[in-house]
């Protein structure tokens, strides 16, 4: 009997385990498609930081209508509520929202005149660097996970590849500054994906997780944009009819619940290097089916991505 329950928990938790890493691959693939929206919504407005509130604001208010009409979401956000009254859950782990606010401006701000690839490369360099810090400090909700040389190594090489993407820029320092704002959205990436886990296993569900998040970044934003309309004035461009164009929220819905939803399974680094796999195929299949006027991935950018998936396979590699 003993034999069979060693049988079935390695086998349930491999499901669970592989299951994650392909969820996180599609929701990888899916952030690239919300990056060049949010950037082609950026150009229209003429302004990154209000394309970013554009975003987060729709993505907010799809929530505040399918949380509290679920009874799960409704026992979520007292469970919430609760967790933080008891201290199980700290005020900071409910901060994520202010990193994935960070994120998208900077798709307003930068994919405009870096194009997806290089962005995405970017922040596979943040994300793959801060999430070995972030596991090995505990912050999600596996606890902590060791750095290894292969971790270690893995990460490296993602810098090195972010280095390689830009490369063909390195005589553009405007270039160059802009790649380190999705740099540090990328480090900031891995420390939401941390706590936005903590938060979904006090709530019992993802989606209450994600309104948290929303709500978090969507005043952030709004914050940030009272100042940038206090210094230069309201957006020069007009709200787009496209009604594509506003879809950016709905697909941060989907990447940030199931990012809630699977941390524990996978930890913070197995989480981001799958996504961080679709997001390379994905941003260098768009800049390649659907090139911008403003960039199209060059020799060294596809070669720059094509090492961080490299990376990505020497830091999951299991022996």
């Amino acid at each position: 009997m003993s034999a069979a329950g060693t049988t079935v928990r390695p086998t349930s938790s491999a499901t669970r385990r592989i299951t994650g890493v392909g969820l996180a691959t599609a929701s990888g693939v899916a952030v690239t498609v919300q990056s060049r929206i949010n950037g082609e919504l950026g150009v229209r407005l003429a302004d990154g930081i209000a394309a970013a509130v554009v975003s987060f604001g729709v993505g907010l208010l799809v929530l505040l209508v399918l949380v509290p009409a679920s009874p799960r979401g409704r026992r979520g956000l007292v469970a919430v509520r609760r967790a933080l009254a008891t201290g199980t859950l700290r005020p900071w782990q409910c901060l994520g929202g202010v990193c994935g606010a960070f994120l998208v401006a900077t798709q307003g701000l930068t994919i405009g005149t870096l194009g997806v690839a290089v962005f995405t490369v970017a922040v596979v360099a943040g994300q793959s660097g801060s999430s070995l810090a972030v596991d090995r400090a505990g912050l999600g909700p596996t606890g902590r996970q060791p750095v290894t040389l292969r971790r270690l190594g893995g990460a490296m090489l993602t810098v090195l590849a972010v280095v390689l993407a830009v490369s063909g820029r390195l005589g553009d320092p405007g270039a160059l500054a802009l790649a380190l704002l999705p740099l540090l959205a990328g480090m900031g990436v891995a420390w939401q994906q941390a706590v936005n886990g903590r938060v979904a296993r006090a709530a019992g569900t993802a989606l209450t997780a994600t309104l948290v998040n929303f709500t978090v970044g969507t005043l952030a934003l709004l914050a940030v944009f009272a100042v940038d309309v206090a210094a230069r004035g309201l957006p020069a461009g007009a709200l787009p009819t496209e009604p594509w164009l506003y879809l950016g929220g709905p697909i941060g819905i989907v990447f940030i619940a199931i990012a809630a939803a699977i941390v524990r399974f996978t930890g913070v680094l197995l989480l981001g290097l799958a996504a961080i796999a679709g997001q390379v195929v994905g941003a260098v299949l768009l800049d390649v089916l659907l090139p911008t006027a403003a960039s199209q991935p060059g020799p060294t950018t596809l070669l720059g991505a094509a090492l961080a998936l490299v990376a990505v396979l020497v830091t999951a590699w299991k022996k």
